[in-house]
């Protein structure tokens, strides 16, 4: 798993380049992230500003010098443009296992995209960083999201009541899991 720290590759698939963020990035962060539509399942507030992107790179990139868990930025290659992130929530070394978690820009909801950019990072996971487990969440209002991990060969675990305090309320999320003995790519 050393892999991932302290490096970070790029990630190519046939419409999209998973790359570490840069300050240029900010504008393309702020026209989705103001999205409340996007903003409503994640853990962070629609952003109002562009200077919020420009904290969210800031921390990103602090985390990238420190070696810790990060996200990527799903570069749209047609247009080089940041149209979402996907990265690492957490990573457990000593149990080969880590949490993804996700976004996406409205504009490219229900294309794919967001299933293509798990199956990479997925890959990268089992092959490059040999975890054995990789984990995701999503409340359970928020289905679509589930869908793409199923797609991607992931399996309902089930169902962890009130896990999350989100935008002031707690919210019951759907855990999902795939292990590498199970991962098709």
């Amino acid at each position: 798993m050393e892999a991932f720290y302290g490096y970070m590759p790029t990630l190519e698939t046939p419409r999209l380049r998973l790359r570490k963020l840069s300050m240029r990035d900010a504008q393309d962060i702020f026209d989705y992230s103001q999205d409340p539509q996007v903003a409503r399942y994640v853990l962070w507030e629609a952003q109002t500003s562009l200077s919020e992107a420009r904290s969210y790179i800031r921390f990103m990139l602090r985390k990238y010098r420190l070696g810790e868990p990060a996200s990527w930025g799903i570069e749209w290659k047609e247009t080089g443009r940041i149209i979402g992130t996907i990265g690492f929530m957490w990573i457990q070394r000593d149990n080969a296992a880590a949490e993804v978690g996700y976004s996406l820009s409205r504009a490219y909801w229900n294309r794919g995209i967001m299933t293509e950019a798990l199956r990479a990072l997925l890959r990268y996971g089992f092959r490059s960083m040999n975890l054995n487990r990789i984990e995701a969440q999503h409340e359970t209002e928020n289905p679509a999201s589930g869908a793409v991990m199923r797609k991607c060969g992931m399996q309902r675990e089930g169902t962890l009541r009130q896990r999350l305090l989100n935008k002031g309320r707690f919210v019951d999320v759907e855990l999902y899991a795939i292990l590498r003995r199970d991962f098709r790519d």
